[in-house]
């Protein structure tokens, strides 16, 4: 018993020291002044995750914009103005802010990001936002607030950042009100996919492996959610990764007086890979969402 009892606190602490160095390198990872110069200027810095485009050559802050808009309609009817949201790994605070204007609801925005955080901060003054939306440096692994406090929980492409997801979610449904709703997106692995088929390009998320639809549907069900589904969106990635593409491409001058050599090379040798992997179907993405009984 003794030994058992120490191989599983061993296993505890090994875990823990992988979740500390896994929430280390993202942080570092998004306070770096090349990547918020890229998502600046690629992305609009705004709203930085996939988008849904409806035309070819769409700007991508535009599509990613109906990106919110989507998870924002599945967040819908579950709480009116003076509800409470909490956005897990909310960046540059683009789906918090939306959903306040929307909804007219309180949100937290949780996210480790020092540097994202400031300019979220800055730009909730400026847009009289500081109101109704509060910024608080954390971590989506150890939410710091207690069960059952929000009516609706949501993420857009921060779990696939993480290195233990079952306690991601874990931690998304218990601060989730009976009745409330969670909805978020990810960018998974096709069920087929091999890990290591996906490591050239999961190698810049900083984890190992990409979770798949049928992890998120499991997990949301074993931790009681019902009604659980999944707005397929998959075919949206190559269309995604090819406008980052184009754009990193089209703004090389401009992104060379702003970031390293060294990461405008990365990109440039990394983005193509999603566009490759995306186009052999090894990639989904889209909203799952479910509800708290």
């Amino acid at each position: 018993m003794h030994k058992e009892a120490n191989g599983e606190a061993n296993q505890d602490v090994n875990k823990e020291a992988n979740q500390d160095a896994n929430e280390e390198a993202t942080r570092s990872y998004y306070d770096s002044g090349d990547v918020d110069a890229f998502y600046g200027a690629v992305w609009g810095g705004e709203d930085i995750h996939t988008g849904i485009y409806t035309r070819p050559g769409e700007p991508i802050a535009e599509a990613s914009r109906r990106t919110v808009e989507r998870v924002a309609d599945r967040l819908a009817g579950s709480f009116g103005p003076g509800g409470t949201v909490i956005d897990l790994g909310s960046g540059y605070g683009g789906t918090a802010r939306r959903l306040a204007e929307r909804f007219g609801c309180r949100v937290v925005a949780l996210n480790l990001s020092a540097a994202q955080n400031e300019r979220h901060r800055a730009v909730n003054a400026e847009r009289g936002l500081d109101g109704l939306v509060e910024v608080v440096t954390g971590s989506f692994h150890d939410v710091p607030f207690p069960d059952g406090h929000f009516d609706a929980v949501c993420s857009l492409e921060a779990f696939c950042h993480s290195s233990d997801r079952p306690k991601v979610l874990s931690e998304a449904a218990r601060v989730l009100k009976p009745g409330g709703v969670l909805a978020f997106t990810d960018i998974m692995a096709a069920e087929d996919a091999s890990a290591e088929a996906l490591r050239p390009a999961v190698s810049r998320l900083g984890v190992d492996a990409l979770a798949t639809v049928s992890f998120y549907r499991d997990r949301l069900s074993r931790l009681g959610l019902s009604g659980i589904g999944f707005d397929d969106h998959s075919g949206q990635l190559v269309n995604h990764y090819v406008r980052l593409t184009e754009e990193t491409a089209a703004r090389a001058a401009e992104l060379g007086g702003r970031i390293g050599a060294a990461y405008l090379g990365h990109l440039q040798e990394n983005l193509p890979v999603w566009v490759d992997a995306a186009r052999r179907g090894r990639l989904r993405w889209g909203v799952l969402h479910g509800r708290r009984p």
